[in-house]
């Protein structure tokens, strides 16, 4: 008998071809991209792949679910207080590493060779020839160092940057030249150039970038949080920002998302928004990292990436 798995996803239909074109058991395979077209197997199936927004209204409702495979790696939606738990939950990792590199040094080149503000003398039609800056033999503090923040580090080290990375308590990345732990952070934040946060949504991570760590950062110095906005306290780096006491931030995550469109981070000469998109979920990248976690599912074997309910991640 074909084991039942329901895709759920705005990009359903990639997920389901990639799938199909895959050494896999017997598989049913039920294509949903809306909560609608999901409806007939939310109790049949036990596997589901889902984009956590789409599942979590249907969660109480999957009766046979034994085991969901986040698309995403940020799971919070699917773990907050109240929800249930008596499935297995996996989440993507290691596939996001190379984008986040990409973004991040990619905004920390703009920022060096003054792209920004090169684009707006162009649309004045005026000749700026200040001098641009560069990587090499800056600093970069790291805020988290797991498999995105490593890569973050090992690409780094290509421009000749030194790293720092602060984390609980592992050292296990060789490309980070000195590590800071528990109260450090400040510490760190003291000898930076820029630093760049890619952490997940904790109570630990929570506004862990407050007053104290904005206010030890250099004032020529460039947040980038590509993690979690709740990371960073809103109101203080707005104070930060407007003060002039950090030079600029590149923001992709907020406490609320989307961004209000009154918040003051809108206005601000001094900070770049992307809008959450620095390493979406390609179905390229995820479909093979599922079917991996479904060899072992139909094997009996442990599960990849499995998500503590209690921790978050």
């Amino acid at each position: 008998m074909s084991l039942e798995v329901l895709i759920l996803s705005t990009r359903a239909a990639d997920y389901a071809r990639l799938l199909t074109a895959a050494p896999l058991p017997p598989l049913a395979l039920h294509v949903a991209a809306s909560h609608t077209e999901a409806e007939p197997w939310l109790a049949t199936c036990e596997v589901v792949l889902a984009d956590p927004p789409l599942v979590r209204p249907l969660l109480d409702r999957m009766t046979a679910l034994r085991w969901l495979q986040s698309t995403y790696a940020g799971v919070e939606t699917l773990t907050a207080p109240g929800l249930r738990r008596d499935y297995q939950l996996t989440n993507a990792r290691g596939v996001f590493g190379e984008m986040m590199a990409e973004y991040v040094l990619g905004y920390l080149i703009m920022h060096e060779r003054r792209g920004w503000q090169r684009f707006l003398a162009q649309r004045e039609r005026r000749w700026e020839p200040a001098w641009p800056g560069r990587l090499r033999g800056k600093t970069l503090g790291l805020i988290g160092v797991g498999s995105i923040g490593a890569e973050i580090a090992r690409v780094a080290h290509c421009f000749g940057l030194r790293v720092l990375g602060y984390t609980r308590a592992s050292e296990g990345c060789p490309h980070v030249d000195r590590y800071f732990h528990g109260d450090a952070l400040a510490e760190m934040a003291a000898v930076c150039d820029y630093l760049a946060a890619s952490l997940p949504n904790t109570d630990a991570s929570r506004h862990l970038i407050d007053r104290a760590v904005l206010a030890a950062l250099p004032a020529h110095a460039l947040l980038i949080n590509v993690g979690r906005g709740g990371t960073v306290d809103e109101d203080a780096l707005v104070e930060a920002l407007q003060a002039g006491r950090i030079a600029g931030a590149v923001l992709d995550v907020f406490q609320t998302e989307p961004l209000p469109p009154d918040h003051p981070l809108w206005t601000l000469p001094n900070v770049i928004i992307t809008s959450h998109t620095a390493a979406l979920s390609f179905p390229e990248d995820i479909a093979p990292l599922f079917a991996e976690n479904l060899q072992r599912y139909v094997a009996g074997q442990e599960l990849r990436y499995r998500i503590d309910f209690e921790r978050g991640y």
